[in-house]
């Protein structure tokens, strides 16, 4: 059976059930569990359904609040790739919240072993949906801004957790001032996020560079990866190498 195809035929049982499962769609389609991970990729690469653990579901049916249009998108994702690059199988993760996240938890793995903490309940529905990894949602009380858990119940929650690498976003890095924060209380849930893991990584679209806000999370040096779209040997990034590496 030709692409177009199958294609057509996984979208004509999307409309009927709203969702379709990866096992059946091989057997129905007469093709690999390989093959049919790709078709679904590129079916929701061009917007025709949304990928899920074990197979896909209509759009309509999507988790709900989660942004339409993100900022900067195409960049974010180059950022979340490289951020998935270090995550191996029986790792414990521990991550944060916001559109850079949530562009990574879209991409997990599907056979990924282990467990992910995260505050944000829009990345742990994205990585439930899409991964068998274990995943665990850090409670509080939720940020409306922020749409993360933040709290006394959060601090005390991620002080009994030992990570492997903690993953997080930022609204500023530079130099001197190093990761910094407009708001008080996601300052102190991201500085109780670093001191629970082993690595810590922070993911950002190079634009934030410079930009230091009233609250210090972190010093740069106090982090393991700065992860932005760029080539780790561009000139804007250049006085972070040897504090942190750059990827």
């Amino acid at each position: 059976m030709l692409q177009e195809e199958r294609h057509r035929y996984i979208l004509e049982q999307i409309t009927a059930d709203k969702r379709v499962r990866t096992e059946a769609l091989s057997r129905a389609l007469a093709v690999s569990v390989d093959t049919v991970r790709r078709d679904l990729g590129e079916l929701e690469k061009s917007g025709r359904l949304v990928r899920v653990h074990g197979g896909a579901i209509a759009v309509d049916f999507h988790t709900p609040f989660q942004p339409t249009e993100v900022y900067a998108q195409k960049e974010k994702r180059r950022i979340a790739r490289k951020a998935l690059s270090l995550i191996r199988d029986g790792m414990t993760v521990l991550a944060g919240g916001g559109t850079v996240m949530l562009e990574m938890a879209r991409m997990f793995p599907e056979t990924l072993t282990g467990a992910f903490f995260t505050v944000s309940p829009l990345v742990a529905l994205e990585v439930a949906q899409r991964s068998s990894i274990e995943v665990i949602l850090i409670s509080g009380r939720l940020s409306r801004s922020h749409y993360i858990c933040t709290g006394a119940t959060v601090l005390a929650q991620v002080g009994d957790i030992r990570a492997d690498l903690c993953l997080m976003g930022t609204n500023g890095f530079a130099v001197r001032e190093g990761i910094t924060e407009a708001d008080w209380e996601v300052m102190q849930v991201k500085k109780a996020i670093i001191r629970a893991a082993e690595k810590t990584a922070v993911l950002s679209i190079a634009e934030k560079h410079g930009i230091a806000h009233r609250f210090r999370v972190c010093a740069i040096h106090e982090t393991d990866y700065l992860i932005t779209e760029r080539e780790p040997d561009d000139p804007l990034l250049s006085d972070y190498n040897g504090h942190c590496k750059v990827l």
